[in-house]
C-alpha cells in the first residue's frame, strides 16, 4: 500500500493532527495482506514536524515492523524530523 502523506496537506505540525491522519488510514490498513508493505511518500510535504511524525510514522512502524518503507525524504525539514525519530527511538 502506498500513502501519499501530501494528501494530509504540505505543512503537517502538531500531534493531534498527525494523530488523526493515522487514525484516518487505520480502515485501509485494516484491510491490508500481512506480507504487503507499507510505502510512506513524502513527495508533497513542505513542512513536517517532529510531533506530527511521531504521531503518524511511529505508530505506522511499529504496526507494521520491518514492512515501511519511506520514499521521497529529501526535504531538509523531512530529512531532519525523520532523523529526530531515529534519535528519539535509541534512547535508553
Amino acid at each position: 500500500m502506498k500513502i501519499q502523506v501530501g494528501k494530509f496537506g504540505t505543512m503537517l505540525f502538531a500531534r493531534p493532527a498527525g494523530k488523526e491522519a493515522f487514525l484516518a488510514l487505520q480502515p485501509l490498513l485494516r484491510g491490508m495482506d500481512d506480507s504487503e508493505e507499507v510505502v510512506v511518500d513524502f513527495s508533497d510535504v513542505a513542512v513536517m514536524t517532529p510531533s506530527w511524525a511521531d504521531e503518524f510514522v511511529t505508530p505506522l512502524r511499529s504496526q507494521f515492523q520491518g514492512r515501511v518503507r519511506l520514499l521521497n525524504t529529501e526535504n531538509p525539514s523531512v530529512k531532519a524530523t525523520l532523523e529526530t525519530l531515529k534519535k528519539a527511538c535509541r534512547r535508553p
